[in-house]
């Protein structure tokens, strides 16, 4: 049984904190809900019956199941749910993308904890459109886990994965983003400052990465701390073509307060 947690304020909470549960452990009783939680086990039991309705889980006698692959994710990305600045960045910014829209994704721990939260919008999943959210990623556990969301419409790009972070490269990944626009593109990166602008290490990623900004209305940076103010090795835009950065407290005042200066929004969470 893990220690109890502060009770969930809302659904949205709960939800999310729920399918984060599922994800680790691959099923969840009513008791061990209620614990972790702090909610009541009438409470809970909705909940699941909610999140069954919508496909995110499978109901059982007395708790629920991960849905089919959904949350058979490589240990690398179930370890960045532990990771409290990436979850506070995730959070934020899941809540950002109107619905309706269409969100694009690049690979790493930190898109893939905001695209898991965004997934987890009840919102979007009692929305009567469908879908209600149009999601471009090419990531492969990210599209892994939107496919089996009925009121998300998934489109995976093309092209050669690489193991280090199940991103698709090259030329047919170029030419299908090519043909596409996005709302919102939620960009990871190795590092981000005003100077170098989002950077990462390898050549190939920051080619995908930066078609991905192209053909996006509105870039968002995702990055904890550690990254402003560094610069890596391979160009992804300048940061005159970011709109917002989204950070957590341990981002050096400094590097912020250039990327403010540079006309970069810093949201610190």
């Amino acid at each position: 049984m893990t220690a109890r947690q502060p009770r969930a304020a809302d659904r949205g909470s709960r939800w999310s904190t729920l399918l984060g549960l599922l994800a680790e452990r691959g099923r969840l009783s009513v008791a061990e809900a209620s614990e972790s939680l702090g909610a009541s086990e009438a409470t809970i039991r909705r909940d699941f019956g909610d999140l069954a309705a919508q496909q995110l889980a499978t109901r059982t006698h007395g708790g629920i199941v991960a849905t089919a692959v959904a949350y058979d994710l490589p240990a690398r990305y179930k370890a960045a749910g532990s990771d409290s600045a990436k979850e506070r960045i995730a959070t934020y910014a899941a809540d950002l993308p109107k619905e309706g829209s269409v969100v694009g994704f690049n690979g790493g721990t930190t898109t893939s904890a905001v695209a898991r939260r965004l997934a987890a919008r009840p919102d979007l999943a009692m929305s009567p459109t469908r879908p209600a959210i149009t999601v471009v990623t090419n990531a492969l556990n990210i599209a892994t886990e939107m496919v089996l969301r009925p009121f998300v419409r998934c489109v995976s790009l093309g092209g050669v994965a690489r193991p280090e972070s199940y991103e698709l490269t090259g030329p047919l990944a170029s030419m299908v983003l090519g043909e596409l626009w996005l709302d919102t593109a939620v960009i990871g990166v190795d590092a981000v400052s005003a100077q170098a602008g989002a950077t990462c290490q390898h050549e190939g990623e920051a080619s995908i990465n930066s078609l991905m900004v192209e053909r996006a209305e509105r870039v968002m940076v995702v990055a904890t701390g550690d990254k402003l103010g560094a610069r890596a090795f391979a160009l992804i835009c300048p940061a005159s073509r970011i709109d917002v950065v989204i950070t957590d407290e341990s981002a050096d005042p400094a590097a912020v307060t250039d990327l403010r200066a540079a006309g970069v929004t810093v949201e610190v969470v």
